[in-house]
């Protein structure tokens, strides 16, 4: 009878991979071990004010996008798109902002003239990315077309548009005091914005998965979808608002890029869905959906700028990030593809 129940309990290494606050100790060992090793061996430039605000402006999209990318994958989706989404959005944003304030000057280049279009340049930017993403969603939901084709194919779509739109150029113009106020400003003198509305993006959201009937439904989706259709979640709806989250957060990011550079770059995000992906795969969420939270993807999302931060400073290539997190993920999906094998066999 002992060995019966002995056959039947979980094994050590098992358990130890299931458990979510295992995983983000060893993510959070990780990071700490990286961020020590380069600390030791650089301290007069690795720990300096200047190289921690770099890594911190780094990691502030990945760490926006992985925020709504971790809900996405948690509930079973995924997209690819969210490189195009960010350069239409900073296109809408640029052109609004460009076009609203080319005839201002003086005074009115200081109050609600300037401020007013600029705003609706940033709601505007927001707005393209959520309708994108809301796309996304109903293509997926209605024709059942796998996450993975559908958003190859409107990432296309999409950055098709943007270029047709532009020509192929970039799209300047957006006020410089945007870039002074916000792009390039700080809270209270000290942290950059940017990296205050990343902090505030996932405080938030960590908020809603962890605490909300929202985040915990998006579980039972992601673990099985039509179990949680027979238990009354309306799962298309789900699924819509959460691509339609992601698009928003991209257009976020777009508007963002343009405040720091006051420039939509049209050629430059063809690799963000690939770097949001891989940071919140390697912070522990699982690609299969049903599994994965928030504080692995704030880890997730620090280690390649810090890894690319402390190759720079010791003088080696900066691509020596890509094995280097190309490894981790590697380790990262193996341990969840050996816990889901073992689930299966039990």
């Amino acid at each position: 009878m002992t060995a019966t129940i002995e056959a039947d309990r979980p094994s050590l290494l098992l358990r130890v991979t299931q458990s979510r606050r295992v995983q983000s100790l060893t993510i959070l060992g990780l990071f700490v071990v990286i961020f020590l090793v380069f600390a030791i061996a650089r301290p007069d430039a690795f720990l300096s004010q200047t190289n921690i605000e770099g890594i911190g402006l780094s990691a502030s999209q990945v760490l926006i996008l992985g925020a709504g990318v971790t809900f996405l994958l948690i509930a079973g989706g995924l997209d690819l798109s969210v490189g195009a989404i960010i350069v239409f959005s900073a296109v809408v944003a640029a052109k609004i902002m460009a076009a609203a304030s080319a005839g201002l000057e003086g005074a009115d280049r200081m109050g609600w003239p300037l401020w007013g279009p600029v705003l609706i340049g940033a709601l505007a930017g927001i707005a393209a990315g959520a309708l994108w993403g809301i796309f996304n969603g109903t293509v997926i939901v209605r024709t059942g077309i796998p996450p993975f084709i559908a958003t190859l194919a409107s990432m296309t779509v999409i950055l098709g548009l943007a270029q047709v739109w532009t020509d192929g150029l970039n799209v300047s113009g957006a006020p410089s005091e945007l870039q002074t106020a916000f792009g390039l400003g700080r809270m209270f003198g000290i942290i950059p914005w940017p990296i205050v509305i990343a902090a505030i993006v996932v405080a938030v959201l960590w908020v809603v998965l962890a605490n909300t009937r929202f985040g915990l439904r998006l579980y039972a989706i992601g673990a099985n979808p039509e179990s949680a259709r027979r238990a009354g979640i309306n799962v298309g709806r789900y699924t819509v608002g959460v691509y339609a989250l992601v698009g928003a957060l991209a257009g976020l990011v777009a508007v963002i890029d343009v405040a720091r550079f006051t420039t939509a770059t049209v050629n430059g995000y063809s690799a963000v869905a690939l770097n949001v992906i891989t940071a919140v795969v390697i912070g522990g969420t699982s690609l299969w959906g049903g599994r994965g939270g928030m504080g692995g993807t704030v880890v997730g999302s620090l280690i390649p700028a810090t890894l690319t931060s402390g190759f720079v400073i010791l003088g080696l290539q900066p691509f020596w990030q890509n094995v280097a997190v190309g490894i981790v993920l590697l380790l990262a999906v193996s341990v969840d593809q050996y816990r889901r094998r073992k689930l299966s066999a039990s």
